[in-house]
């Protein structure tokens, strides 16, 4: 082949390349790709004329005009984050949370036409109901109550969003928080409520000690008291056996007699047996002492 040869044979390759291209140029100006879960939709000169919902390409020969527009239209499910929404509780005090929205679009036309910006008037109407129902708790009841809060901010923004063909399926509160000076504020008021509460714990404890105590004191006491009750039934039981035995129970009576005697304060007098003791006859009986010091 000659130069010439090559030359009109790549001028044909590269021609057929530019037709190629030109000529699908020209059919994605007459089809419109529709992707999975998505909706499509047609308008000419703002007015919807045609919507198409099934996956794939489809032939719409006015597309390529200038005032057909093609809106894609996603009816998957979406996620929202707003970030550090500050408001006030029902006391006054500054809370921070997020919160969290699952939405989707359940009517693509609605979404389009009914609102100018669902997204953004979606999160309006979450911030709105948010400072609303929020702001009549306390930190406290929002912080125990977070998923009763969630569904109630649901129900309350579901009706409007469904007149924009949004459907928000779920919203929760998270990350509630107090600013850094009311966190202070509020650790130091806890710190003394449990100060607080320590000491009336202590000086409970103090009492149902002392409770105990007397009562423990009290239970002893009679615990004595019934026993020694008990010990003169225990003698007059053992008294009623010896009286069973004469020999016995006089022999008792003689060493209990005794027993009453006290030898360091007894005197014993022999010799005056049958009369009576008087005092003038005690100052007259001699002086057994041993006499010291005295020489006869």
């Amino acid at each position: 082949m000659t130069g010439m040869d090559w030359l009109m044979l790549f001028l044909g390759a590269a021609a057929g390349a530019v037709s190629l291209t030109l000529l699908s140029l020209a059919a994605r100006g007459f089809y419109i790709g529709v992707e999975d879960e998505h909706v499509a939709l047609v308008t000419s000169f703002g007015k919807l004329v045609a919507k198409y919902e099934k996956p794939g390409l489809v032939f719409h020969p006015s597309k390529w005009l200038p005032w057909v527009k093609v809106d894609q239209v996603s009816r998957a499910r979406d996620f929202r984050v707003i970030h550090d929404l500050h408001l006030n509780d029902a006391r006054g005090t500054t809370v921070v949370v997020d919160l969290w929205l699952e939405l989707r679009i359940v009517d693509a036309e609605k979404a389009l036409f009914a609102v100018e910006d669902w997204d953004k008037a979606t999160q309006n109407l979450v911030l709105h109901a948010a400072m609303t129902i929020l702001g009549s708790r306390d930190f406290q009841e929002i912080l125990d109550d977070r998923s009763e809060l969630g569904s109630k901010l649901q129900r309350d923004v579901s009706a409007e969003t469904e007149r924009w063909g949004v459907k928000v399926d779920q919203v929760f509160v998270r990350h509630v928080a107090l600013l850094p000076e009311v966190s202070r504020q509020v650790f130091g008021t806890v710190a003394a409520r449990l100060e607080r509460a320590r000491a009336v714990l202590v000086e409970q404890g103090r009492l149902d000690v002392a409770q105990l105590e007397a009562d423990t004191s009290h239970r002893v006491a009679s615990l004595v008291a019934e026993a020694k009750s008990q010990y003169p039934l225990a003698v007059g039981r053992a008294l009623e056996q010896l009286k069973r035995q004469p020999a016995v129970f006089e022999a008792y009576n003689a060493l209990y007699e005794l027993a009453q005697v006290r030898g360091s304060r007894t005197v014993a007098f022999r010799g005056f047996e049958g009369r009576p003791l008087r005092a003038l006859d005690v100052a007259m009986l001699p002086d057994t002492q041993p006499q010291v010091g005295r020489t006869g």
